[in-house]
């Protein structure tokens, strides 16, 4: 298995962006130090962020070069798939503006659930626009064994080229805005018990309180209110300035997290909204920056009509 170098034929760009098919622990390991190694090679920074398993199998595999490399756990950094391009992605390359980086993500698994997985995709296909222009390859691994075939299907089209143990190949489906739309899609309905509150201008700091005190009943631990508190406050003043001017929040508990919904009349024209890096030249577009870095998911459907916003907040979990 061939592992990509720093640049590709396919395109002039200097931004390389290759998925790596692997079968087993052989190809993972034949795709992944060869491209680790090089980048060490050249002088290079690299970072690995991917699951536990295969973090701990690339660690020992190095040996001393793992001192080398900043290595990250994908189910801690990258629980939630959209703070993975700012906290994770343009963290690491940002810090590093001269010369190429090169990182290893892993942001797709087989324990990924199906209400993870569209904004999983969502961020693959992202990436290419996050990343346009810029000196960076990231390798994106994809387990042919355990993943379902529609799901290395839509890998074709978020990435230009394709690697697997035939070699490397430029992608003949690679489509990654049609992979964004295809994916924006309408939310499943909460359940009838679930808690709405509509609100406004008027109501925006009663809405926080009472979004509070309902996660703190539902068992959101009290180190972590706080977030889901500037999170609410973060939405509802969004739905109230973008949105239209008033909105509905609604809030219930499922599969041990809690679960808030917030929808509005505004329309999301950005797909790239909340996954950049703020501008420290730039007042506002922090929101929701903010929003993805403090949830453990995030799922947006967005059309002309209105935005529907679903944050979900695990009981047991904390966040890097």
């Amino acid at each position: 298995m061939s592992s990509p170098g720093a640049a590709s034929a396919a395109s002039t760009d200097p931004f390389v962006h290759p998925a790596l098919f692997y079968r087993d622990t052989e190809e993972y390991l034949a795709g992944t130090l060869g491209f680790i190694r090089e980048g060490l090679a050249h002088g290079e920074p690299v970072a690995v962020a991917v699951p536990s398993p295969n973090l701990a199998l690339l660690r020992a595999e190095l040996g001393s070069d793992a001192a080398s490399v900043h290595l990250m756990d994908m189910t801690v950094e990258g629980r939630n798939p959209g703070r993975i391009i700012p906290g994770v992605l343009r963290a690491f390359a940002d810090e590093h503006r001269s010369g190429r980086v090169r990182i290893i993500g892993e942001p797709i698994w087989a324990g990924r659930s199906a209400l993870e997985y569209p904004a999983c995709v969502q961020h693959e296909a992202l990436i290419n626009a996050a990343f346009t222009g810029r000196e960076v390859s990231i390798l994106c691994p994809y387990d042919t064994e355990r993943l379902p075939s529609d799901v290395l299907a839509d890998a074709h089209a978020t990435h230009p080229v394709l690697i697997d143990a035939t070699g490397q190949r430029t992608s003949d489906h690679y489509d990654p805005d049609h992979i964004v739309e295809s994916y924006n899609r309408p939310l499943p309905a909460p359940p009838d018990t679930a808690a709405t509150m509509v609100f406004d201008a008027t109501s925006l700091a009663h809405v926080r309180h009472v979004a509070t005190d309902h996660a703190r009943r539902a068992g959101i631990p009290e180190h972590r209110l706080i977030d889901v508190e500037l999170v609410i406050a973060e939405t509802t003043t969004n739905s109230v300035v973008h949105g239209g001017g008033h909105g509905t929040l609604t809030m219930w508990t499922d599969e041990n997290e809690l679960r808030c919904r917030i929808s509005d009349s505004g329309h999301i024209t950005n797909p790239l909204a909340g996954r950049l890096p703020a501008q420290s030249y730039r007042p506002g577009g922090r929101g929701l920056l903010l929003v993805n870095h403090l949830t453990d998911l995030v799922r947006i459907h967005t059309t002309q009509h209105g935005t529907t916003i679903q944050l979900h907040f695990g009981f047991g979990h904390d966040l890097p």
